[in-house]
């Protein structure tokens, strides 16, 4: 089990980071939601012990991660956002020198290990292939086999499958949700789908804070009866949202559909909607000053593609 008591980071600038940011994460996947800025990458970080906490305290199986840096990365695995490769080197020799970086000397153990999770990540037939000429899904792919060596008992894994194709984002799906039942793996992301389909519990983060924490599918059913939509030419938009607690909007063959939240009908024109899991994104954000119709949160509706 992960403990997460009151962290909080303010750097140098003043910019407070994290602010007294609390969690409790058992085995499984956990997804931890927020736009860029939130502070998500911070408490990686601070997870990965890549920087210490001004405040607050973090626990791993009962134990201060703070008493013994290198036992904890023992026991850590880790996929950041930009993972850099060797130019050159072949996957299975790339793997080997990380798992030896790792502590794993023995070298029947290594390189059963190496094998073990090149098959596991569906990359043994292209061991002997450059990792720098990998697509972006197998590099991914290859990131988490990094993270599995030596059976850590903690897995952070940052925004993972920004610009992966569907095929691509699928096989990490499975990935990660077969590697998920016995260890702690954290996932932060900023797209909603990701958590949607394969995370048991989430939290929100916005401004260094978790603002919104549950089981995806119980937070969206929170909302069952709140959730109206209504589609309208763009010029009216403006003064709908001027009226409404405004969700998403969304252009719609050249008009707005907009998504808001209300206890009653807050307007002729406005249908039931079925709650979704980014209905509680933009809730969560917008009741903590975090503009719901913002660019990036549009973004999130469809995943980038793009390389």
């Amino acid at each position: 089990m992960l403990e997460i008591h009151n962290v909080s980071i303010t750097y140098p600038n003043g910019v407070r980071a994290l602010r007294d940011v609390s969690l409790t994460i058992g085995c499984g996947l956990f997804g931890l939601l927020g736009p860029n800025g939130a502070g998500k990458s911070t408490l990686m970080r601070t997870l990965a012990t890549l920087q210490s906490p001004d405040a607050g305290s973090v626990r791993l199986g009962g134990n201060d991660i703070a008493t013994d840096l290198m036992a904890h990365r023992r026991q850590l695995g880790y996929l950041p956002q930009d993972f850099g490769v060797y130019p050159g080197i072949s996957a299975y020799h790339l793997l080997d020198h990380l798992a030896v970086l790792k502590g794993l000397t023995n070298r029947a153990t290594r390189h059963a290990q190496v094998d073990a999770l090149l098959h596991q990540v569906n990359l043994w037939e292209h061991r002997n292939r450059a990792v720098s000429g990998f697509s972006g899904g197998m590099r991914q792919r290859f990131g988490i086999a990094q993270a599995l060596l030596g059976d850590p008992r903690l897995i952070i894994v940052d925004e993972p499958t920004a610009g992966l194709d569907p095929a691509e984002r699928s096989r990490f799906y499975n990935l990660l949700s077969e590697i998920g039942d016995d260890v702690v793996v954290l996932l932060s992301t900023h797209i909603v789908e990701d958590v949607r389909q394969i995370c048991a519990r989430m939290a929100v983060m916005a401004g260094g804070r978790v603002v919104c924490e549950g089981v995806p599918d119980t937070l969206a059913h929170e909302l069952n009866g709140q959730v109206w939509t209504r589609t309208m030419d763009r010029r009216d938009a403006p003064d709908e949202a001027q009226r409404h607690h405004v969700l998403s909007t969304q252009l719609h063959g050249g008009r707005t559909r907009m998504r808001v939240r209300d206890n009653a009908q807050p307007g002729p024109d406005f249908e039931p909607a079925a709650p979704t899991l980014e209905d509680v994104y933009f809730d969560a954000l917008s009741r903590n000053g975090e503009p719901s119709d913002a660019p990036p949160a549009q973004t999130l509706h469809t995943p980038s593609h793009t390389h």
